[in-house]
């Protein structure tokens, strides 16, 4: 067992330092600041756009890479941090008299604003850099612009909407996606580590986020539906019957990462069962192998286009999951459904040649897609699993030996 688990921990470690390396070598823009994410398969920039959640994230994962492997407490990684998250400060929000006001989705390279979207992520992942740049360099003053948009945003989620600029229409039902209620809940996790004060102040909203993940369990606990209503009753339409298996397995890890931190030991089970095995076991590709990215709760075809191609971030979430879960559990049956995804991820993603991840595969399994970044795809849901993983494993081999 442990020579196992050692040998997912090295090639995990291998390749997290070449996820990195690829990122320092090839994202940085030293004119304006910031990251390019729209990086071609041997790194070349294919367009200079520069999308909001990808920066933030990329300033996130520098910070925590710095702040808690020593590897990665390197100079370079701290400037580039530093760089990301001044840009983000100078350029992401739109200004506005009554609040932080808004943020730009995608910006140009010098930093004027492209598009605004009506959802809160750009202002989440701007949270998360702002509070995670603020822990390595000791900024209060970027703890305190990270808090307020915080704030910002549960109004927008709780109590009115308004500021999102998004019109009510008569046909349009108002709608619970499990992505806003997951998102907060990181987010809520994100501002308290290690600070009682704030982890008071949003203990109810931690409390709110898992009730409203919990109401996408439906048809007596037999799928996850990735959109219900705010009543939690399922949508009619393709909409309500939509599943996501990736998104499922996050909220899992989510969900059972908040339990062990509050001993609740139903939600623990929950976290598994529901919010991990029941996506997986409609999910995984018998054929071929693999997530896929949508699935008709009523066996119809999706109408998403890509609903049967294989992506990387799904894969990455399944890692964290079964991992997180065997850690926890101890349970082999959770280290053989890591062993699974495990194989199906290392012989289809990683470009041996180049570095890094290809992001978009067929449900056959070839590279349909080659670059590396683009608009949604950026130095996160990858090196954020590796990063996990490897701790999760570091755990794992120092238990087995002691």
């Amino acid at each position: 067992m442990a020579a196992l688990l050692k040998q997912y921990r090295d090639r995990i470690r291998t390749e997290l330092d070449r996820v990195v390396d690829f990122w320092l070598k090839y994202s940085h823009d030293e004119q304006y600041g910031g990251f390019f994410t729209c990086i071609g398969k041997d790194g070349k920039i294919y367009d200079e756009l520069k999308y909001v959640w990808l920066q933030g994230r990329q300033v996130w994962m520098y910070c925590r890479l710095y702040r808690t492997v020593p590897r990665f407490h390197k100079p370079d990684i701290l400037q580039a941090a530093k760089s990301g998250g001044a840009f983000l400060q100078r350029f992401a929000k739109e200004r506005a008299s009554d609040g932080p006001g808004k943020c730009a989705f995608c910006l140009t390279r010098d930093g004027r604003a492209v598009k605004v979207q009506r959802t809160i992520f750009s202002e989440c992942f701007y949270v998360m850099a702002m509070d995670e740049l603020s822990r390595v360099t000791g900024d209060k003053e970027m703890q305190s612009d990270a808090e307020s948009m915080m704030d910002q945003l549960v109004h927008w989620v709780r109590v009115d909407s308004s500021g999102l600029c998004r019109p009510q229409l008569p046909g349009d039902i108002p709608v619970n996606s499990m992505a806003v209620p997951m998102m907060l809940l990181c987010l809520v996790d994100q501002l308290t580590e290690g600070r009682a004060e704030l982890a008071e102040k949003y203990r109810e909203l931690g409390d709110w986020c898992v009730s409203q993940i919990l109401q996408h369990v439906q048809r007596d606990g037999k799928v996850i539906l990735e959109n219900v209503s705010l009543e939690g009753k399922e949508l009619p339409g393709c909409q309500g019957r939509l599943q996501n298996p990736g998104h499922a397995l996050e909220a899992g890890w989510f969900l059972l990462q908040y339990a062990k931190a509050r001993g609740a030991a139903e939600l623990q089970n929950v976290a598994v069962q529901k919010f991990m095995e029941v996506p997986f076991l409609t999910g995984w590709d018998k054929e071929h192998g693999g997530l896929f990215y949508f699935l008709d709760a009523d066996g119809h075809c999706p109408t998403q286009l890509e609903w049967n191609m294989k992506l990387w971030w799904p894969h990455c979430e399944a890692l964290i999951s079964y991992l997180m879960a065997y850690d926890h559990f101890r349970d082999p049956a959770m280290l053989e459904r890591f062993t699974q995804v495990y194989d199906y991820t290392f012989t289809h993603f990683p470009d041996e040649e180049h570095g890094e991840w290809f992001g978009y595969l067929s449900q056959q399994g070839k590279v349909v897609l080659d670059f590396k970044g683009g608009p949604f795809k950026g130095f996160f849901h990858v090196p954020r699993c590796l990063y996990m993983c490897e701790k999760m494993l570091d755990h794992l081999l120092t238990t087995l030996e002691s």
